[in-house]
């Protein structure tokens, strides 16, 4: 269990009120701040590190005449150095190793921008393009193939280039269905969609020759995969997951209650098929509000929510990469937050207060609804000032198969939910226990 901080109980209370979770007291900070450079204001429209140390972020605002920025750095993000103006909008960035990138966006300019670096940002170079005035994102495998889109429907489509370059395929054209996000897992499984008013999801498995309809009424706005059958996608304030390469999608549940706004998610950093994190939530703090993480190490059955121990308000992060366990960012549009021993150690579930009157005794209550599909919530009473609480999951062999909490936590009347979506029909139990010693165990059951 993680040591916390002494404070007064007044003070926790007064947390848990501005809050509106029951939450245990914040180790020392593991997040700090980093800031951009006098950039006129411009906002972060990606960011991308290759490294631990070495990183580049573009700026973009979608007005013809202002000048946007390439940024780079060599400390992990603590500071940052221009490396490229230009009067265009830069939307996309990525890199293949230290040296080699490119960028894509537009504006003022007779074709849409991509240019190119071999040499760590210090020179980029114009490629050729396929003719039309922006580019909103692209994916690319090498230096020779890589994809473009652009979502005008007079001369957007899908553009795609085995050369670098040198000559363009319209691989999808299709009007107000032009697409305006595109992931490419490898060079034959990809997805694009739609901003329209009328949004769809398409996919290929061909490298973008044939693109066939793949969700109705909905569009991306992140995606990740972690091999060729496993992968999420964000759409609007949900979150749907694949176990098939995408001929099935599944809800799953972000935390919810309290001050807790969910936005749904902007960005994934997915390290493996268990451990994703993901930025796009709020948190009402105060008279203001703080972007939180979101983090699931079970694929998506569970996720936990982090409010970042930094003192600056960031609003909401758009930005998110971890390149593996302990080193991280998330970044808004004008700044962000870094980690190099994992954030937090403190993720909390949806737990909602429900009642501050100190029980009689320690209680857990039957779930509701059982049996259940795919989620249920369960009650339970802490009656001590401060206990240590664990919420533990067991299946019909005993075994622990997930912590639903395990925290300190004041006297109260608790509620939680647990998304199951992830396991088979069957009978459950969860215990409660305070203090290490097991108060009670009751029986659930899931159908599906």
């Amino acid at each position: 269990m993680p040591k916390y901080i002494k404070i007064s109980f007044t003070l926790f209370i007064t947390i848990i009120l501005v809050l509106g979770f029951a939450m245990p007291l914040n180790p020392n900070g593991t997040w700090y701040q980093q800031f951009m450079p006098n950039i006129n204001n411009m906002p972060i429209s990606d960011i991308i590190f290759v490294d631990s140390l070495n990183g580049y972020a573009i700026t973009g605002d979608q007005t013809p005449n202002d000048t946007n920025y390439i940024l780079k750095t060599t400390s992990g993000g603590d500071s940052w150095n221009i490396v490229y103006r230009a009067y265009r909008n830069h939307l996309r960035i990525k890199f293949l190793n230290l040296n080699t990138g490119f960028v894509c966006g537009g504006f003022n300019t007779s074709s849409g921008e991509l240019i190119k670096t071999t040499n760590a940002g210090i020179n980029w170079q114009p490629l050729n393009t396929p003719g039309s005035i922006w580019y909103d994102d692209m994916s690319l495998f090498g230096e020779d193939t890589m994809w473009l889109v652009q979502r005008s429907s007079l001369d957007g489509g899908v553009f795609f280039t085995s050369n670098g370059g040198a000559n363009w395929q319209n691989q999808f054209s299709s009007g107000n269905q032009n697409p305006n996000k595109i992931y490419m897992y490898n060079a034959r499984i990809g997805f694009m969609s739609n901003s329209s008013a009328l949004p769809n999801i398409y996919k290929t498995t061909n490298g973008g020759v044939n693109w066939i309809l793949n969700v109705s009424g909905q569009n991306i706005r992140d995606m990740t995969f972690t091999d060729s059958l496993t992968g999420w996608y964000s759409h609007g304030t949900g979150v749907y997951k694949t176990t098939n390469c995408g001929n099935n999608w599944i809800t799953q549940i972000l935390p919810t209650g309290g001050n807790i706004f969910v936005t749904g998610v902007n960005k994934f950093s997915a390290l493996n098929k268990d451990t994703l994190w993901a930025v796009g939530g709020v948190m009402a703090v105060g008279s203001g509000s703080r972007g939180i993480l979101y983090r699931t190490i079970d694929g998506g059955n569970n996720w936990l929510f982090n409010l970042p121990d930094t003192s600056i308000n960031n609003f909401m992060y758009y930005h998110l990469q971890f390149i593996n366990r302990r080193i991280g960012w998330a970044y808004s549009t004008i700044r962000g937050i870094h980690t190099t021993n994992g954030g937090d150690p403190i993720w909390f579930t949806g737990i909602e207060q429900i009642s501050s009157e100190v029980p009689k005794e320690y209680r857990l209550y039957q779930n509701y609804p059982n049996p259940f599909n795919p989620v249920t919530n369960i009650k339970y009473a802490v009656k001590r000032e401060t206990s240590n609480v664990k919420l533990v999951i067991f299946d019909i062999n005993g075994k622990e198969i997930f912590k639903l909490v395990d925290k300190e936590q004041s006297a109260g009347t608790y509620k939680v939910d647990w998304n199951a979506a992830g396991y088979s029909t069957g009978v459950y139990f969860y215990s409660l226990f305070v203090n290490e010693i097991m108060t009670d165990t009751k029986k659930m059951i899931l159908v599906k």
